[in-house]
């Protein structure tokens, strides 16, 4: 097995989100949290090496959590998923915070929980790791309650899941904790963060993640009474509210787009019409289209406007074309640009095609310029 054992759920067309799990537990850390995700993303939850269902020989001893996001994005690659919004707790929010700062291009957003950009230097874990591959992971697994939840509370499939770990792949991954110190690059991150802290964490106290939220430019900060390491399995409804409320960022960025890109008038007609049945596919457009493809730094809005009225062109959608005619002028194309682009379409979408987009494009100039 050369991939991340892993569980999907959720329609494939909706945005993708990958959850990473802490050290010691499997994707089951996200049971209470994951399906009720997978509503409005695709949710794609994996396992460290050597935990649930990973192999144990995809990591080694001296591992770096450099490795295990390179086997977080094989997982995605595998998958058709280029860009995704993740969030993962401590172990596996660290993933995220290397993806973040090392691949950037792949991330739509960010959420760390119970984690931080360092783990109080390397020996705690060197020593941990000698004990693993000494004595077997039953000592640590005893006291895991204690390490992960607050008060009594406990979840028997995870203290499982940390028992029947393979010691060498878990040692291997204390290794990768033990070299993890990103607290320097942390102001490069530029994907839009949530910090998710338990007020009783003893391992990655509150302090850890306001650090992070210190340092990472428009971050937002969310500490959780009653929530100790694990605090998805232990307040899963706090991590729900903050997660949703950060992945619809997303949305509400894609609104602001729309609206510079199409213009007032139109955008508040489309939501003066919008429905019950029409509410999720406007929630998609703004989400998806405006959210995360126009949003993309790569092209510029002239470039996209070009690319959008080439494909309105090819399919034959001229009421579209009429609308995006206008949004070319507001993001910069001129009359001649845009005559141009549409001359270009007469060669490649056919003669036919581009004579009715001149026709469409001619009345929506003549009404931008007065002269209709």
């Amino acid at each position: 097995m050369t991939l991340l054992n892993h569980h999907a759920e959720g329609p494939v067309s909706a945005p993708p989100l990958l959850l990473g799990p802490s050290l010691g537990t499997s994707y089951a850390l996200w049971d209470e949290v994951a399906p009720e995700l997978s509503i409005s993303h695709r949710v794609v939850r994996w396992d460290l090496p050597g935990h649930g269902g990973s192999a144990a020989g995809l990591v080694e001893a001296g591992a770096t959590v450099g490795d295990l996001a390179g086997l977080v994005l094989a997982l995605a690659d595998s998958l058709g998923i280029e860009r995704f919004a993740y969030a993962g707790v401590s172990l596996g929010g660290a993933v995220g915070l290397h993806l973040a700062v090392h691949h950037p291009e792949r991330l739509s957003s960010l959420a760390v929980i119970c984690s931080s950009a360092h783990f109080n230097g390397s020996r705690p874990w060197q020593e941990r790791a000698a004990l693993v591959r000494r004595e077997g992971l039953a000592g640590l697994a005893e006291n895991a309650d204690a390490r992960w939840f607050a008060g009594d509370f406990t979840v028997p499939r995870l203290v499982r899941d940390h028992r029947d770990a393979d010691p060498e792949a878990y040692a291997a991954c204390c290794d990768a904790l033990a070299a993890f110190d990103l607290r320097d690059r942390l102001g490069q991150i530029a994907v839009p963060a949530l910090l998710v802290a338990g007020r009783e964490d003893p391992a990655t106290p509150p302090s850890h993640l306001r650090e992070i939220a210190d340092a990472v430019p428009g971050a937002t900060l969310v500490e959780l009474p009653g929530a100790s390491h694990l605090a998805p399995a232990q307040c899963p409804e706090a991590v729900l509210t903050a997660l949703r409320a950060h992945l619809g960022a997303g949305a509400r960025r894609g609104m602001a787009v729309r609206r510079e890109v199409l213009g007032d008038a139109h955008v508040d007609r489309a939501q003066s019409r919008q429905t019950p049945f029409t509410a999720r596919f406007q929630d998609f457009i703004s989400r998806y289209a405006w959210g995360e493809i126009w949003t993309d730094p790569t092209l510029s809005r002239r470039e996209r406007s070009m690319i959008t009225l080439t494909a309105l062109v090819a399919h034959g959608h001229y009421d579209e074309l009429a609308m995006h005619v206008r949004a070319a002028r507001r993001n910069g194309l001129t009359a001649e640009e845009i005559g141009a682009v549409l001359l270009q379409t007469a060669v490649y979408c056919g003669v036919p095609a581009a004579n009715s987009a001149f026709a469409t494009a001619q009345r929506v100039l003549a009404e931008e310029d007065g002269t209709a």
